[in-house]
């Protein structure tokens, strides 16, 4: 690397910052970017800079948006009354990729880990049993990660929602234990969520 000259390497150390890419990934990357017309490294780089700048949490369900509300909160057609509970934004996506779900997303910021300090204080469920309190939803589907820290997530908000006049119901199975959502096939996912059941 050091035979490139200094605005070369550092456009390779920056990718090389990117997760799942080494050195030689990164190499290509940036001749790749050398080699094509600026408009489009400025096209690129506008990306960047716009994700940066633009992206923020939506206020109602936290997942990823451009305005205050994502396009699902906004979307007239989907059930405000089932709420699909799941960890990260990218579990969102791979729910929604399935194409089986038609309700509302809650996204709780990750899972309990008592071990390392993150209690329910740390997550987004003060806020979801808020959104439970405004008496619009009926149902709560947790679609938390299967893994231990994903099952002891849902069993706890299981727990503080038993007598509330929800419905809580768990995904079914076919998502493999210790499985992550967003890397499980679509059919899999599909039959999770149709095949769930009450808690």
């Amino acid at each position: 690397m050091q035979h490139y000259p200094e605005s070369i390497r550092s456009l390779i150390r920056s990718f090389a910052k990117l997760p799942g890419v080494g050195e030689k990934t990164a190499e290509r990357l940036a001749m790749h970017v050398l080699k094509r017309p600026l408009n489009e490294a400025e096209a690129l780089a506008h990306s960047i800079m716009d994700v940066k700048q633009k992206v923020r949490l939506c206020q109602k369900c936290y997942g990823l948006s451009d305005a205050e509300l994502c396009h699902i909160c906004r979307d007239p057609s989907r059930m405000a009354s089932l709420v699909c509970v799941v960890e990260q934004p990218a579990d969102m996506i791979a729910i929604e990729k399935s194409g089986a779900f038609r309700g509302i997303y809650h996204i709780l910021g990750g899972t309990l880990l008592p071990m390392e300090g993150i209690g329910p204080q740390d997550l987004r469920i003060r806020e979801l049993f808020d959104r439970i309190a405004s008496g619009e939803v009926k149902e709560i589907i947790l679609a938390t990660g299967t893994g231990v820290e994903g099952e002891s997530t849902a069993a706890y908000i299981a727990q503080q929602l038993a007598g509330k006049g929800v419905i809580v119901s768990r995904i079914a199975s076919g998502v493999p234990v210790g499985g992550d959502l967003k890397y499980i096939d679509k059919m899999t996912l599909k039959c999770a969520l149709d095949g769930r059941h009450a808690l």
